[in-house]
């Protein structure tokens, strides 16, 4: 975990999956980091099997930023496409569907504009979100999410 010149709170891709799967417990703010800093944590029984010892260890190593992370939000150091549909389901409850097919690697997801500017807010740089139309009758909109430059 690290802070940028902007004092943006910064998170790897892993503290933030292990995160958002403890925000699904239902603590508060408070709780939560009580928690992570007691090592008090569940054992994760999904199919990510976390470590959360791992987050608790982060969290010792640098308290004032892992506290901005939970109570002002954070940005992913460095995204990937399969951490960030994980974190979509994980932080938002969206199944996001994979394109992986070379060059077009990308995922789409009906999210709402709120969760869309929540997931805008956590990606690293190098990434952007495209409108690929307005929801069916009033719904959600699905969203493109793609790397900015492919190699």
């Amino acid at each position: 975990m690290t802070t940028s010149d902007t004092n943006r709170v910064k998170l790897s891709q892993w503290d933030a999956l292990m995160l958002e799967s403890l925000r699904a417990h239902g603590w508060s703010e408070e709780e939560l980091l009580r928690r992570i800093h007691a090592g008090e944590l569940p054992r994760d029984e999904s199919k990510f099997q976390f470590d959360y010892a791992q987050l608790t260890a982060s969290a010792k190593n640098e308290p004032a930023v892992f506290e901005a992370a939970v109570y002002n939000g954070y940005q992913i150091k460095f995204n990937t496409l399969r951490g960030t549909a994980s974190w979509i389901l994980l932080a938002l409850g969206e199944e996001a569907e994979l394109s992986l097919e070379p060059g077009q690697e990308s995922i789409s997801v009906r999210l709402s504009r709120e969760d869309r500017d929540r997931l805008a807010s956590t990606l690293s740089y190098g990434w952007v979100i495209h409108e690929e139309g307005s929801g069916a009758d009033g719904g959600k909109p699905v969203y493109r999410i793609e790397p900015l430059n492919r190699s």
